[in-house]
């Protein structure tokens, strides 16, 4: 089941948190505690906010929450990879006690989880501090799952890892599986923008490089009714239809792949977005002079760091007539002003079209939710996801392992 077009995460193939008694019960709750932090602190704790509302429902109802996690990638047990920090953040944003074991499996982790009452919470130590995690081992996958009842995934953003605490502690157990509020969130958001999506449907495509998205670029065309390109990866396109570039940056290798997409689109009779004007520099830097042009009048010496007014404008009309967007990358290098106001523009436009009830808007991936935050829109799209591989592998409709465990036979859905 590789294609979400025909997949069937609209369908109840998920049992629900709705339907689960969990009063009394170990529940392994699987979360994304890999949040970013500087000497010791957290940095930025969305991650941990988005969570919150499924740790404290599960605890209401008297589950003993066992929290799993990694945390960066440690090649063994080290103190600045521990997760008692982030354990420590997590009771600060739910307002609730959050005990700490020191292992995940083991001793450690069976004596503090023979302590819990119902309702309390306790975190395990990085799940990455064992091998067998990322090696999605059997025999490790058994350890963590003998500490539980009941297993709950809400780490859609780990969900396209094939390791143990989300996939084997399920396949090599009995421990019934269900998806997480946020997770559930996720993917019904996704099953609304490719299963069910109101039509015409437009996709936006940024960020720097093709090479990474090439999968992405096809299965769009399949699905959606325009593409807008933009970033660093519309100069190769640009290039491929013979513009002169400058100095941008172009992955000339994959010109011809460009054309394939171009020639593609056309036979779909899919619309293909391109800039019409640029903003450009000689040097990448923020508050370098700049100036915009049009396309077809960029200079040798000149870089296009951003789309100009027209091209913005083009952008917003398409959007305009589109009622489903699904968005994944920047227009420009919107780190630097005032290479931010292509971004920006067309996130204020989205967010009012989607306010509006014209338009249903779905974003994600690491570098749209920081371009989202600097336009200040993030809030107010239809849904926006933190994830960044697993949003992007789904986008090119893959099936994610962490979500196929969680799917179980229509006669024993509840």
């Amino acid at each position: 089941m590789s294609d979400l077009g025909t997949s069937v995460l609209t369908r109840p193939l998920f049992r629900s948190l709705d339907d689960a008694d969990v009063k009394g019960k170990r529940v392994l709750l699987r979360v994304d505690l890999n949040v970013p932090m500087q000497d010791g602190r957290i940095t930025d704790s969305t991650r941990i906010e988005e969570i919150a509302p499924t740790i404290l429902e599960l605890s209401d109802k008297g589950g003993k929450v066992i929290l799993l996690s990694h945390l960066n990638r440690p090649k063994a047990p080290n103190p600045k990879d521990s997760l008692r920090p982030v354990a420590s953040e997590v009771a600060r944003i739910i307002k609730r006690p959050v005990a700490f074991a020191e292992d995940c499996i083991g001793p450690k982790a069976q004596t503090a989880i023979a302590a819990m009452r119902n309702g309390d919470i306790l975190c395990l130590e990085n799940t990455r501090f064992h091998p067998g995690e990322e090696r999605n081992d059997k025999e490790f996958a058994r350890k963590l799952a003998a500490l539980g009842d009941m297993f709950v995934d809400d780490a859609f953003s780990a969900a396209h890892r094939e390791h143990a605490a989300n996939t084997a502690i399920v396949t090599v157990s009995n421990l019934p599986a269900y998806p997480g509020r946020a997770m559930r969130a996720e993917l019904d958001a996704l099953a609304r923008a490719f299963e069910t999506p109101e039509h015409p449907v437009a996709a936006i495509v940024g960020g720097a490089k093709i090479s990474t998205k090439l999968d992405l670029l096809g299965h769009l065309l399949q699905k959606v009714e325009t593409l807008i390109i933009g970033g660093g990866m519309a100069n190769t396109f640009l290039a491929a239809q013979g513009k002169a570039i400058g100095k941008s940056l172009c992955e000339s290798d994959l010109i011809p792949n460009a054309r394939e997409i171009l020639a593609k689109a056309e036979s779909l009779r899919r619309e293909i977005v391109l800039p019409v004007d640029a903003v450009v520099a000689q040097k990448f830097a923020a508050h370098a002079p700049s100036r915009v042009v049009s396309v077809d009048a960029v200079g040798p010496e000149d870089m296009i760091l951003d789309i100009g007014p027209k091209s913005v404008e083009h952008v917003v009309a398409v959007l305009a007539r589109s009622k489903t967007l699904v968005w994944n990358g920047p227009f420009g290098a919107f780190e630097l002003e005032p290479f931010d106001n292509g971004t920006v523009a067309v996130a204020e436009a989205v967010a009012e079209l989607t306010e509006a009830k014209k338009l249903v808007s779905f974003a994600g991936g690491g570098d749209t939710v920081a371009a989202l935050n600097v336009a200040g829109v993030r809030d107010r799209l239809t849904h926006v996801s933190t994830a960044g591989g697993a949003f992007l592998e789904s986008l090119e409709g893959k099936m994610l392992p962490g979500v196929r465990v969680l799917m179980v036979a229509p006669a024993s859905s509840s």
